[in-house]
């Protein structure tokens, strides 16, 4: 049943049309040569036999310049009349690019008839001020993946995940010991993309916030340098190889590497590098003692920014489809970002029978309905102070045993002023 999703999902063109509408679409998974590129061409593809009257012409680029492609587009007087941009830039996207608004698109009963059944964080995350601005697309939350076959090999059980932090730093230091190159856990906070969405997910479950109420960074609270101190500490312990993201994957794909907490989206390349070689499971984000875990979420919103009222109303049709039932279905099964529908999960014609076999999404999904919101850093000097918050605090404390105390202090002291808030 899937396949026959994947192969094409069922929408609602116009078929009346008079001339086909073209919609140039600039997608940072489009055109990959991994999963997500194969998953984002079969959404296109199924979409456009489906709406025969309407042609997509999408292009890549990396979710790092993604914004500032769309911006120097915009400039130029050709602005791309979708664009998908992670959450991290949306307020320098509402910002700087003429954005029409998703409840603008439709009469309001018929935005809600679409929407209705996505889960409400997803809907929050792309709304502002009350209104549906921004329309939510691939989501994940942080997920333990973890190797059952080298949990047996440990004698730890692989029905029972560590739930905890501690736990972790104990379950990593028992799989080290089985030598032959194999580690034990590594979470993936300092990654190449400076994501931060690990980072405020670490430090909301340590029961602090990456920003205050007035977007002052919080960086040297008690919760946010504890979170950091327990990163350092699963290196220096040598429960975690100081080693970076690409390396990390490899040695999970490998059968290698006991435990990976990271992002959903990678969940499809796991999969496949994981059959025939070990068991792959997957557990909900590890707390905080007996704290609850609060995680954020990463991925994207889809920007519509054309005032051609016909392509707006091509570009209406193109979104219903990705966020249907049928559209989840593929994001999910072939991506490996989390379906943002309940129904989609129950559906046997969905996703319901591929989840009795492959299931690992499933920790993830729970966690989406308790998520914090994702806290975008603002203004103008955004995305450097974020890299800034990655690179000299999250990386150094996690890879280059900087001392977590006085380097949070130090690095939002420069935060402040790069924010211009306390």
């Amino acid at each position: 049943m899937i396949g026959a999703l994947i192969a094409g999902c069922g929408g609602d063109g116009d078929e009346g049309a008079p001339a086909p509408v073209s919609l140039s679409f600039v997608s940072y998974n489009y055109g990959t040569p991994d999963l997500g590129g194969q998953g984002t061409q079969q959404l296109i593809d199924g979409f456009e036999a489906d709406h025969p009257d309407i042609r997509l012409v999408a292009s890549g680029a990396t979710s790092g310049d993604v914004l500032t492609r769309v911006q120097a587009r915009t400039a130029a007087g050709d602005p791309p009349d979708i664009a998908q941009i992670g959450w991290s830039k949306q307020p320098a996207a509402l910002a700087s690019l003429p954005v029409v608004p998703v409840a603008d698109l439709a009469p309001p009963a018929e935005v809600a008839a679409a929407t209705a059944g996505i889960l409400p964080p997803a809907l929050a995350a792309g709304s502002i001020d009350g209104r549906l601005t921004v329309m939510p697309y691939t989501l994940s939350t942080p997920t333990m993946f973890y190797n059952a076959t080298l949990f047996e090999r440990a004698h730890l059980d692989p029905a029972r995940p560590p739930a905890t932090w501690a736990q972790v730093r104990r379950a990593a230091l028992a799989l080290a010991t089985l030598g032959d190159g194999v580690q034990g856990v590594y979470v993936d906070a300092a990654n190449p993309a400076k994501s931060d969405f690990l980072t405020q997910s670490l430090i909301n479950s340590n029961g602090g916030s990456l920003l205050s109420a007035t977007g002052g960074p919080q960086l040297a609270s008690p919760p946010a340098v504890g979170a950091l101190a327990m990163l350092g500490d699963l290196t220096n312990s040598g429960a975690q190889p100081r080693i970076v993201e690409t390396d990390a994957l490899s040695l999970f794909k490998a059968g290698k590497l006991g435990m990976l907490v990271t992002s959903t989206a990678v969940l499809a390349s796991l999969h496949r590098s994981a059959k025939g070689s070990f068991t792959l499971r997957t557990a909900g984000l590890p707390a905080f003692g007996d704290q609850p875990a609060r995680p954020t979420y990463s991925g994207s919103g889809l920007y519509v920014l054309t005032r051609d009222r016909r392509k707006q109303q091509a570009a209406w049709q193109f979104l219903k489809y990705l966020t249907s039932d049928a559209g989840f279905t593929v994001i999910t099964a072939k991506i490996g970002y989390l379906p943002l529908r309940q129904s989609t999960v129950d559906g046997r014609q969905f996703l319901g029978e591929y989840l009795m076999t492959s299931p690992e999404i499933l920790p993830a999904f729970r966690q989406f309905t308790s998520v914090a919101p994702y806290q975008p850093l603002r203004g103008p000097n955004a995305d450097q102070a974020r890299q800034i918050l990655q690179d000299d605090l999250v990386s150094a404390v996690m890879l280059g045993g900087a001392d977590p105390a006085a380097t949070a202090a130090s690095v939002n002291e420069r935060l402040v002023k790069l924010l211009g808030a306390a």
